[in-house]
């Protein structure tokens, strides 16, 4: 089983330097510059949740044809026995070009969670420790920077993978410190 989703789009942009002080003592502001241009990078990801190794790939759009080049990378990663991929309904993972594909490669099935509840695929877990570790404080110049960060985080998460357990631990069970006898 591997759970499957996208995340973005991460949009490359730079900040101008930080502002400085007037010979007064007033701040300087800089001028506001940010847009959301068509510049955006898609990060596909995946999770083993039986070992914890993830498998991501940036692609400059969200499509059946870049989700095909991710099930194929997938299928290479996996290459024992069936494949069920959990994911979400997103047309690209349900349209026409990839059932045909999924037709050539009966290895690999969908399993598509029920819409509103995207909590169900451990990927989203996945995503909140993976921007954490690769995009979190960062400023991306162009496209083309986002790749090897992306990389780099997801070696680093995999080197220290363990296996994914839907649900929380339980508790430890607190002891009483003390018990107190009460006299009348």
């Amino acid at each position: 089983m591997i759970c499957a989703d996208e995340l973005g789009p991460v949009i490359p942009r730079t900040f101008p330097p930080a502002p400085a002080w007037s010979p007064d003592g007033h701040r300087i502001k800089a001028e506001l510059d940010y847009s959301r241009g068509p510049e955006k990078t898609w990060v596909y990801g995946s999770l083993r949740p039986a070992d914890g190794q993830a498998l991501t790939m940036t692609a400059s759009s969200r499509n059946s044809v870049f989700y095909q080049q991710f099930l194929q990378l997938i299928e290479d990663a996996n290459p024992d026995g069936r494949i069920w991929i959990v994911t979400d309904n997103l047309s690209s993972h349900n349209s026409l070009s990839t059932r045909t594909w999924l037709e050539d490669h009966p290895r690999i099935h969908h399993a598509f969670i029920p819409v509103g509840a995207c909590w169900l695929n451990l990927q989203e877990g996945w995503w909140r420790i993976f921007r954490k570790a690769a995009l979190a404080g960062q400023s991306f110049a162009n496209p083309d920077d986002i790749a090897p960060a992306t990389t780099l985080a997801t070696d680093q998460l995999n080197s220290r993978a363990g296996p994914w357990i839907w649900g929380r631990t339980t508790p430890p069970t607190r002891s009483l410190r003390r018990r107190y006898a009460y006299l009348l």
